[in-house]
């Protein structure tokens, strides 16, 4: 034999090894096993977030160690998709193995059977009959087909054969279910990634990482009509239209030309007594561009449009653009004095405070928002066994928690409307801010919630100014103004001596002690450009000693209170107002006002934006999808149902009836059964048709 035989013969083997290893069981179940690994993950682990998410929360290593996996988007990863494209491989090569060989069996009638092999088969049964042999085979396999059988009469040396079958389709239950998991697998091909990755890789298109108008990005960022599947976002403001959806990608967005042109006219949006929201609906006019056909169309979450192939489905809504009228108040330095500011949500405008400017970009307004009110316990007591330092720290986390930290549905309610925006200064560095236009009452106050965090992935911390009696920010802001002014807090700090000491030592060394020790109590609460509030309180007391700290704290914050009031008093006296009456109110309002001014100085913002006046402008959010693999998918199910019913209710039995002359006269008969599965109604149908066909006619 040449050595080109045998390379060939070697070569021959090794393809034949490998479709086997392709088509075998084995391999299906390893690459199922990793569909459903892969599977977990992208349940566990969101996707198609954006890619500053991710880092915020697995960290920067993490982070590229996952994205270097496309973990992040787990269905359109290229290992993924080739795990499928092998699994469609090895259940293709399984059918082409098996198929002819089913196919084969089902059309067989197994008629070489011999005699001395119906005799071994454990359902089985002989009789003697007084007719001849053919119609006795005649009436025989007549017996069949009443049965449900379908026979066949084949001439053997000495005798005559009857073969019968019923329940030869099961096996097209396994044709079917394999069959169908390659249309479900080619379906959910079509509907993924792979024909906008095909047209990145070999059609030059790239995702677009820019800003500006929409019209004016280039043509490779862009994907025409023919893309066979998509599935992305528009976002339309009321009285506008769009026709283009955004395909978020990992590094920007790809572009979507419509066919049509969606104008949206109204968003509507109906709420529960609770102020939940239970309705969205989008009243949209649809403009065909090929044929100029309008017509108007109302879509409902759960009930989307199909026009063209494409389905448009109602998602969620944003704010397409609302104009805020505000009022700021600073929050650093003397002044006390507000000013008008507007802004335009999606916008930015500018902010000068002094020499300093900054710019404030508008994220978010919203009309309602549907808040736990639920009263806790009061948490500002004093707990045992830590320092003061710690026992400041419970404080302010009291005071700038969550808004969100109460539990109980009964209280959800709608707490109004509030702005959210970033304040970023020259440097870059921003801030999110998100303020509530009224006051929310909580734990039986009213406040005006300020919340403030440092990044995305963060929760609002919120600072909680308490509302005067004209349910306004004015006290507040005056007070806070005067706990900057030194010459304030001087006259704050005179007049509590003067009120603090009995008449005749008003005027003495004592009262001179007492006045520096209230304008150093109210410098340190101030901070004079440091950090000032408990935190510089708790400081200051750290430097007296251990043993006298406790009693220090108690006539440190008794002064404090004291220094307040007469502050909140000056103020309100160089601002020409009356002095406020010392009543329990006041007495609430001043110390939650002292709270806010300690949060105050992790605020973080040189103005105070309230909210006073708004036109909202909605914007409808609709998935825009094309999704040609649905029905292909549709298809497939059918298949699977069909299989599995072929597989699992379809029984395939096989009866053979050997014919021929007995020795004494008559004919001799005998009968065998089989199945593949053995079950009671088996038995009972074996059982009838030994009973069934010895009968005489």
């Amino acid at each position: 034999m040449s050595t080109t035989g045998i390379e060939l013969k070697t070569r021959r083997r090794g393809v034949a090894e490998t479709v086997e290893l392709l088509s075998s069981m084995r391999f299906a179940i390893t690459l199922l096993v990793m569909i459903a690994i892969a599977a977990i993950i992208g349940t566990i682990m969101q996707q198609d977030r954006a890619m500053p998410d991710y880092v915020n929360q697995f960290g920067p290593f993490w982070f590229e160690v996952f994205r270097k996996l496309s973990l992040y988007t787990v269905y359109s990863a290229w290992w993924f998709l080739l795990i499928l494209a092998f699994l469609i491989v090895s259940t293709s090569l399984c059918i082409a193995r098996n198929a002819p060989k089913f196919i084969r069996d089902m059309r067989s009638w197994r008629d070489s059977v011999r005699e001395e092999s119906l005799r071994n088969f454990h359902h089985r049964s002989e009789w003697t009959a007084p007719l001849d042999m053919v119609p006795l085979a005649q009436q025989t396999a007549s017996r069949l087909v009443d049965a449900g059988y379908k026979t066949k009469m084949v001439d053997k040396a000495g005798g005559v054969l009857v073969a019968a079958k019923k329940g030869a389709g099961n096996k097209f239950g396994y044709i079917f279910a394999h069959t169908a998991i390659i249309v479900i697998l080619l379906g959910g091909l079509l509907d993924s990634n792979l024909p906008i990755r095909f047209q990145q890789w070999f059609m030059g298109k790239t995702p677009y990482a820019g800003t500006g108008l929409i019209s004016a990005i280039p043509p490779q960022h862009r994907l025409g009509l023919g893309n066979p599947t998509f599935r992305g976002n528009t976002m339309i403001p009321e009285g506008q239209a769009s026709d283009t959806a955004l395909l978020q990608q990992a590094d920007g967005v790809l572009v979507q030309d419509l066919p049509f042109t969606i104008e949206l006219r109204k968003f509507i949006i109906d709420f529960y007594s609770t102020g939940m929201p239970k309705l969205f609906a989008s009243e949209v006019v649809i403009r065909d561009h090929e044929t100029g056909k309008a017509f108007p169309a109302t879509i409902k979450v759960n009930e989307p449009l199909i026009y063209r192939g494409i389905a448009v489905y109602q998602s969620s809504f944003e704010d397409g653009g609302s104009k805020l009228k505000l009022t700021g108040w600073p929050m650093t330095g003397t002044s006390d004095k507000s000013f008008s500011f507007e802004g335009e949500v999606g916008n930015a405008t500018e902010l000068k405070q002094g020499a300093d400017v900054y710019s404030v970009e508008w994220s978010g307004f919203r009309p309602f928002n549907v808040e736990n009110t639920s009263q806790n316990n009061d948490a500002r007591a004093v707990t045992k066994g830590k320092s003061l330092e710690e026992q400041f720290a419970q404080t302010l986390s009291q005071h700038s928690g969550s808004a969100a930290k109460n539990v109980g549905n009964k209280d959800l309610k709608n707490v109004g409307p509030s702005v959210q925006y970033k304040l970023r200064d020259k440097t870059g560095q921003a801030r999110e801010y998100l303020n509530y236009m009224q006051p929310v009452t909580l734990e039986g106050h009213q406040v005006f919630l300020a919340g403030v965090r440092n990044n995305p992935s963060d929760q609002f911390s919120f600072l909680r100014i308490p509302a005067d009696d004209d349910h306004g920010l004015r006290e507040w802001m005056r007070l806070r103004a005067a706990l900057a002014d030194p010459s304030l807090r001087e006259e704050a700090a005179r007049r509590y001596a003067a009120r603090a000491l009995p008449p005749g030592d008003a005027s003495g060394a004592l009262s001179t002690q007492l006045q520096e020790s209230a304008a150093k109590t109210l410098a340190i609460f101030a901070g004079d450009g440091n950090q000032g509030g408990y935190l510089a309180v708790s400081k200051f007391l750290e430097r007296i000693p251990a043993a006298e700290q406790e009693k220090a704290a108690t006539v440190f914050m008794k002064m404090l209170n004291g220094a307040m009031w007469e502050l909140w008093q000056a103020a309100r006296a160089r601002a020409g107002e009356q002095p406020a009456t010392p009543t329990e109110a006041h007495g609430r309002f001043l110390q939650q006002a002292t709270n806010a001014l300690s949060d105050s100085f992790f605020y973080g913002a040189p103005v105070f934006l309230a909210l006073d006046d708004f036109k909202e402008v909605k914007a409808s959010v609709l998935q825009v999808t094309r999704s040609p693999g649905k029905k292909v998918v549709y298809v497939g199910c059918l298949l699977l149902v069909l299989g599995i019913f072929s597989m699992f209710y379809i029984r395939e039995r096989r009866v053979w009836v050997w014919v021929k002359p007995a020795p004494d006269g008559g004919t001799h008969a005998l009968m065998a059964m089989s199945t593949q599965r053995k079950t009671l109604d088996f038995e009972r149908e074996f059982e009838d048709l030994k009973t069934k066909l010895p009968q005489s006619a």
